[in-house]
């Protein structure tokens, strides 16, 4: 009776027995597959993390001591206040609806949609459209620093003479209106650039011709400064400069080897390109400047040093550490000549944006349709010296788009600041300086300040 109870007990506790061992089939299985979705690389987002913090702080300290030194004293503050409020108002600006614009799903390969406005659906997992190892938030921050820079560099073309609501209006139509739209013509899925096959590793078109073209727009437009031409305009204090030039060079490693989205052997060629660039630029600068004027300056070899991290910034993941070398030196020669030329022409870009940004982004998107190879980046292409020359085809036709169509969407933006809050300080608020005019406040206190 016992046996012939426990044969009847036998089917039920088996029935059982695979109830519960398909439920942890399931959930193991359910697990899995949810690793498999979601699957966060640490190293890579540790570097990831790291990056997007080196690209902040190429904003300030860097750029807002870069450029806080070349201007005039009445002003410093005028210009480190631009760069720090773009910290501010842009990453709102970028959470809100920005990266939405420049990453959401294309509509007809020229502007993002609102999926991840107010940053819906951006979460701690990956997106693997964009980076499959890292959380989706990462990469919207990690891109939100390229969106706080880039007009940030434009507001060394009207130094010491737009109004700082003027540049709060402008800045953000700029980011919305080109910005936005040319990061998702590059680098958003169905961008019509990244279709046409333009390679964009880091900027060159994005950051630095977007924004240096419309700097010229910008001065052309706002005029010269008053005594532009008559009256010495040194700049007050060299050291800022250089130390913030100093920032940006280390800032540079997470703008462009960053941009691999991985701590892997493509980060590594980055950061090594970039290094090497900006050495040879700065001494493709020095030399030319030394047979040119005699000696060089403290000043040329900073502006080499940035002038070479622009040029190599759209091709620092295709192009070999040896190629860099070349687009080094010669981004640190163009580009001297390029702010000469610009002077020949008596606008004034008061930084030299125009001809360091704007010049040295269009050599480095040429640059990399030259020297270019698949061994490098086999997601990228063969330029005009390893046997593509339709690759400098295409690098060619994006920089003739971006140039077109910034220019004159900043021309149309700037008229609009102008007709909404004026663009101009009065002529009494710029010989004061924009420090006391806009702000009620000096850089610097000499004596007493007691009646």
């Amino acid at each position: 009776m016992e046996r012939r109870a426990r044969r009847k007990r036998g089917p039920a506790s088996a029935g059982l027995a695979l109830i519960a061992t398909t439920l942890l089939a399931g959930l193991s299985t359910s697990a899995f597959a949810a690793e498999e979705v979601a699957k966060i690389d640490t190293g890579d987002t540790a570097w990831m993390l790291v990056s997007t913090a080196l690209v902040l702080l190429m904003t300030a300290p860097g750029l807002a001591l870069f450029y806080g030194g070349l201007v005039r004293s009445q002003n410093v503050l005028g210009v480190i206040m631009q760069s720090f409020t773009c910290m501010a108002v842009l990453t709102l600006q970028w959470i809100l609806f920005g990266y939405s614009l420049a990453f959401g799903e294309s509509h007809g390969g020229w502007i993002g949609g609102l999926d991840f406005l107010g940053l819906a659906g951006v979460g701690q997992d990956p997106n693997p459209a964009y980076a499959a190892t890292i959380p989706h938030l990462v990469f919207m921050a990690y891109q939100g620093m390229f969106a706080i820079i880039t007009p940030a560099l434009i507001t060394g073309a009207f130094a010491e003479r737009m109004t700082f609501k003027a540049f709060l209006v402008f800045t953000l139509l700029w980011s919305t209106f080109i910005y936005d739209p040319m990061a998702h013509w590059v680098w958003g899925v169905g961008g019509w650039m990244r279709e046409l096959g333009a390679l964009d590793f880091a900027g060159g078109t994005v950051v630095h011709i977007s924004s240096g073209i419309s700097a010229l727009a910008a001065a052309m437009l706002i005029g010269k400064r008053l005594g532009h031409g008559h009256e010495q305009m040194p700049p007050h204090n060299l050291p800022f400069t250089v130390v913030g030039a100093a920032l940006l060079w280390f800032g540079w490693f997470g703008f462009n080897a960053g941009s691999a989205l991985a701590a892997n052997g493509l980060a590594a060629n980055a950061f090594v390109t970039t290094h090497v660039a900006a050495a040879a630029a700065t001494c493709g600068w020095m030399a030319i400047e030394w047979l040119q004027r005699g000696k060089p300056t403290v000043l040329g070899a900073a502006s080499g040093a940035v002038a070479g991290l622009v040029a190599i910034t759209p091709g620092a993941g295709f192009v070999t550490p040896l190629a860099a070398v070349a687009i080094g030196v010669l981004g640190g020669i163009i580009c001297y000549y390029g702010i000469r030329l610009k002077e020949s022409f008596g606008v004034d870009d008061a930084l030299d944006v125009v001809g360091v940004h704007c010049v040295g982004g269009i050599w480095g998107a040429i640059a990399t349709g030259i020297f270019a190879s698949k061994a490098v980046n086999s997601a990228g292409a063969d330029g005009l010296l390893h046997g593509g020359p339709g690759l400098l085809l295409t690098q060619v036709a994006a920089v003739l788009a971006t140039l077109v169509y910034c220019f004159a969407g900043a021309w149309l933006l700037l008229k609009v600041t102008d007709a909404l809050v004026g663009l101009r300080a009065e002529e009494e608020e710029e010989y004061a300086g924009l420090d006391l005019s806009q702000h009620s406040e000096r850089a610097y206190v000499l004596g007493s300040v007691a009646d």
